[in-house]
């Protein structure tokens, strides 16, 4: 089943299952408006003159009624007296307002739109971006699957009320303070009877503002982990058809889809209910003021064109009152999903760039671990890797050999430095890991992965992430060099064919060339592989295994493997065993001794027999 997210400290990502406190709901919200102030700001021009805009739109729809309580109670009185002035005067001005509403609406909805699109396309790229330069541990613990959703479904809950409610709640909001003043002005006792109606309508919103933001926090949550496990079926689709888990799946998604289905129901009932009420007061109200008004028309206390007036003045009242309600829904649901993107923004890297980097150029590849431990927790009583130290001289080629679990690739995320160690130093030529820029560090070392991963594009392209200013002909060299020019040149288009997605079209032994091209063309210092040949084949590993060489040649390497046949190549090889290193020495001198390697090689000979 798909995890949960988690938010602790009101940081990172959230956990949508869990309640959240009252301390909590004023942490989240106010990162919400941090983040959406952010996203205004270098668009507050536009912003102002969409504000500016809207005034006017607002101004324009509650004059209408003036001029119509002005035709009532003067123009029809002085045309019965020959005098029509007053009258064309009237309804020209309600002709006026209403083609100015018309234009402002038109360019308040051509503003806004821009203004929403543009907000819209940099928190994408900012997402994407920030995500992209979080460390390995953050996607670890964070699928892929929710980054999506957080990429999609929050920003369609965003999209709909920049593009669409906000227009609507901020009309709506000067409609109401700017009728309320008219009403005042008009007739302050009907003008108390309206606002009397007020009292009911603030407890229901505040309750009503709380079971929503609940329910679309829920909302959040649950088509986050329907987009996980759809994701993760889709991209695991052969094991899926394979084991034939397909009713398993349905059943799994079955279950999120539910979860989705009821938070969004229970969301969708308070809205009902908010929006209800909010009619029924409103329709009350205006029967009220029905009475009261007609007895003080009656009894010669207002006009008649005043009572007309107040009349249409409700419906353009209660109506915005109405959209708030509908407004109020979309705000919550876009809260929510600001909350959940403000969440990934404020993520920090676990490995950070070092604020005065020590410049290291080419280095030479010297490794040296000093005293170093790692635990996911940073608790010392809890380490994947205990306290050790080892030296790596430049250019030397070593293998780490020992069973699952043994340490072997943490070890290697910590010579990448995918993450820093617990305690203790990593260097690259006596300089620190954690003192050498990002730059410095991806040019002097490269790790290849078990499953070399290739992306949508031409063959040329996959190996260029290498050097991405390579020529045509280093790209052509890079791939001779490790023995795949001649399998590139047998694909339809050569070095531009579509490799497909993940490098679907090419085998696992093609696909692991192209990586190796990649580190060719880069040319570091160190390279870390992390069984990079346990998935092929024998012939594509020993096809892979030339490659290696020719990539190997003058570079310091640390080659993870459960082949032994790898390890043929090494210059000296490491055993390991519950994260210490319990054997050292070359590959001749271990196979000629009684140890763990020794057993170990003789019984991969008997296997190949």
């Amino acid at each position: 089943m798909a995890e949960n997210d988690s938010d602790d400290s009101w940081r990172g990502v959230a956990n949508e299952d869990k309640e959240v406190t009252a301390a909590g709901n004023l942490v989240l919200a106010s990162r919400s408006r941090r983040l959406l102030a952010s996203l205004v700001r270098p668009y507050r021009r536009l912003a102002a003159a969409a504000g500016g805009i809207i005034v006017v739109d607002n101004l324009a729809m509650v004059a209408g009624p003036l001029f119509v309580a002005y035709a009532l109670d003067v123009g029809v009185r002085s045309a019965a007296d020959g005098r029509w002035t007053p009258l064309y005067v009237a309804v020209g001005g309600f002709i006026a307002m209403a083609l100015l509403g018309a234009a402002t609406t038109y360019a308040f909805l051509m503003i806004s739109g821009k203004l929403s699109q543009s907000i819209l396309f940099d928190l994408r790229l900012r997402v994407f971006g920030h995500t992209q330069r979080l460390s390995v541990g953050f996607h670890e613990r964070y699928t892929s699957g929710r980054i999506i959703s957080r990429l999609t479904s929050d920003l369609e809950s965003l999209e709909g009320l920049l593009e669409s409610a906000l227009n609507d709640a901020i009309s709506a909001i000067l409609s109401v303070v700017t009728i309320a003043v008219i009403l005042v002005y008009l007739d302050v006792p009907l003008a108390l009877v309206v606002l009397a109606g007020f009292i009911p309508l603030a407890f229901i919103t505040r309750a009503a503002g709380r079971r929503q933001r609940a329910g679309y926090r829920r909302t959040r949550g649950a088509i986050a982990n329907v987009v996980v496990h759809f994701v993760e079926s889709m991209g695991g689709i052969r094991a899926v058809q394979a084991f034939r888990r397909e009713a398993r799946n349905d059943s799994i998604l079955a279950g999120e889809d539910a979860r989705y289905r009821a938070a969004n129901t229970d969301a969708l009932h308070g809205m009902a209910t908010y929006t209800g009420l909010t009619r029924l007061i409103g329709n009350v109200t205006t029967a009220v003021i029905l009475v009261v008004g007609g007895w003080r028309v009656m009894h010669g206390q207002t006009e008649i064109g005043v009572l007309a007036a107040y009349l249409l003045y409700l419906r353009r009242f209660y109506g915005p009152l109405d959209e708030l309600a509908q407004v109020f829904n979309s705000y919550q649901s876009a809260a929510a999903a600001l909350e959940k993107l403000s969440g990934v923004l404020e993520e920090e890297p676990s490995v950070v760039e070092p604020e005065h980097p020590v410049p290291i150029g080419r280095a030479e590849g010297a490794i040296r671990v000093d005293n170093a431990w790692f635990s996911y927790s940073n608790e010392p009583d809890q380490p994947v890797l205990p306290r050790f130290s080892l030296d790596v001289p430049a250019g030397q080629v070593v293998a780490l050999v020992g069973a699952t679990g043994a340490g072997k690739s943490t070890l290697a995320k910590l010579l990448a430095r995918f993450y820093d160690p617990s305690g203790g130093t990593v260097t690259l030529d006596g300089i620190d890991l954690r003192d050498i820029s990002d730059t410095d560090l991806r040019r002097n070392i490269v790790m290849v992965t078990q499953e070399a991963y290739l992306f949508s594009g031409s063959v040329a392209d996959n190996i260029r992430l290498g050097k991405p200013d390579a020529t045509d002909e280093e790209i052509v060299a890079a791939a001779r060099a490790v023995g795949l020019a001649e399998i590139v040149a047998k694909l339809p288009d050569g070095f531009d064919t579509d490799v497909r997605r993940r490098g679907g079209r090419l085998s696992a032994g093609q696909r692991q060339l192209v990586a190796f091209a990649r580190v060719f063309l880069a040319s570091p210092s160190v390279i870390v592989l992390d069984e990079a040949t346990s998935s092929l084949d024998i012939p594509g590993e020993r096809l892979v295994q030339r490659a290696l060489e020719t990539v190997l040649n003058g570079r310091t390497a640390l080659i993870i493997a459960h082949r032994l046949s790898t390890v043929a190549i090494a210059d000296r090889v490491l055993v390991m065993d519950g994260g210490r290193i319990v054997e050292d020495g070359s590959p001749a001198e271990l196979i000629g001794g009684t140890g763990r390697f020794a057993r170990l090689h003789a019984a991969w000979r008997e296997s190949l027999v």
